[in-house]
């Protein structure tokens, strides 16, 4: 025996062991039965500096370094196909419509009366939703839970088609491309990110130093878009490049919202004033080539503005005001408000409820803090209609881009509503 152990004890460097483990090998095994253990198998303790690990060892914490954590669970992926986001299963009835261009429809001032459809998939509340032009059935939601969601809304199976988890805080905008199924959307995580959603790929991350807040593509260009911060910084984006066209810097506070004009050559933007006793950057109207501001005293009222929107034929736009009221302002020089005629029924309460125009621009709609969609005579200013949508704060609303009775909302629930 001394014999055998003379000769193990002579092995290389590299078979070593500790002395405590070998006197485990030769230990007598102990008579009792030993109890189950069916807790998950915890790893070894790391080796303390300084001492001496064997190469036994080192193996044995390699493999263990390179197994997932049992806490920490994979993240899940970015692109989840549910449905699908072809229109092969919409009704007959409905497909027609969706292909009719929105001028060949009869009346277009046609009011929404009942809901719908209800959608549920986000766990919290819904920042935006914009409707697909090229793909009309098509309907985008963006999310403080950090996703994106696809919805295929005539669709007789699964109204879900898809989720996307790109970024990794939450989005707090979401635009569709003129150029096909290509969803823009920025958040938290200070990037906009393009995907394109027939392949479920990221085609390119636009990064910046702050918070993206708004974004929006241009009317004549959709290789080009703007987007609006955090730390006041207005940026032209080029898609094809991917690089930063213009910077649009005049010590602003955080961009809420922009808007192209109806030609492209300028756009509104508006900035979160609060923490400043100067009103007179609230709305800014710029010139987008020269990069400069045609006029900063549009608005000296001391409101922030969340959201601003051009009609879709007249030189006016209007903004939504934490005033609770629309005010509205002429795109042309001087670039004045509309003192005699505001939109007043609804309520904003700091939330960053938003509003829009219909296909002829004849009606207005508004979000509401009661929780109501508010419908507005475009050129009396008085109420039309008002729906009772949710208990929660009405965020944002869109009306179809072809179907003009037909009108989307979200809210601050994470609820998503479509009325007829």
């Amino acid at each position: 025996m001394d014999l055998l152990l003379n000769a193990y004890s002579n092995n290389s460097e590299e078979e070593e062991e500790e002395p405590e483990l070998k006197k485990q090998r030769f230990s007598i095994p102990s008579s009792k039965p030993e109890k189950p253990n069916l807790t998950l198998p915890s790893t070894p303790s790391l080796p303390i500096s300084g001492r001496y690990v064997s190469k036994r060892q080192r193996q044995r914490f390699d493999s263990l370094s390179s197994l997932p954590s049992p806490l920490h669970p994979p993240s899940p992926s970015p692109f989840t196909l549910i449905g699908t986001i072809l229109d092969s299963d919409i009704p007959r009835t409905i497909l027609p419509l969706l292909k009719t261009k929105a001028k060949c429809h009869q009346n277009l001032n046609f009011i929404p009366e009942k809901l719908s459809l209800s959608l549920h998939g986000h766990t919290k509340a819904v920042n935006a939703i914009h409707w697909s032009s090229t793909h009309a059935h098509l309907l985008a939601s963006a999310a403080m839970d950090h996703s994106v969601c696809v919805w295929n809304i005539w669709s007789r199976g699964q109204k879900k088609a898809c989720v996307l988890n790109f970024h990794n805080s939450a989005v707090k905008d979401v635009k569709w491309s003129r150029q096909g199924p290509f969803l823009l959307s920025c958040g938290y995580d200070c990037m906009s990110r393009l995907v394109d959603v027939e392949k479920g790929l990221e085609t390119q991350v636009f990064g910046e130093d702050q918070v993206v807040g708004a974004i929006k593509f241009s009317p004549d260009n959709s290789n080009i878009f703007l987007s609006g911060g955090s730390k006041g910084h207005i940026k032209l984006w080029d898609i094809r490049t991917g690089k930063v066209v213009h910077n649009y810097n005049r010590n602003l506070g955080p961009v809420l919202d922009v808007e192209f004009t109806m030609n492209g050559k300028q756009f509104i933007s508006s900035s979160d004033v609060s923490g400043s006793n100067v009103s007179e950057n609230s709305i800014i109207v710029w010139d987008v080539s020269r990069q400069v501001p045609l006029s900063n005293q549009v608005y000296v009222e001391a409101y922030t503005c969340p959201s601003v929107r051009c009609h879709p034929f007249d030189s006016v736009f209007v903004a939504q005001s934490n005033g609770n009221y629309v005010a509205i302002f002429t795109t042309t020089p001087p670039y004045r408000l509309n003192k005699y005629k505001r939109y007043e029924s609804h309520g904003v309460s700091g939330f960053p409820i938003k509003c829009n125009f219909n296909l002829d621009g004849k009606k207005l709609a508004s979000g509401s803090s009661d929780g109501s969609i508010y419908l507005y005579d475009y050129q009396s200013s008085k109420v039309v209609k008002k729906i009772k949508a949710y208990d929660q704060a009405c965020i944002d609303v869109a009306f179809h881009p072809v179907i003009p009775d037909v009108i989307a909302s979200c809210s601050w629930d994470g609820r998503i509503s479509v009325f007829e």
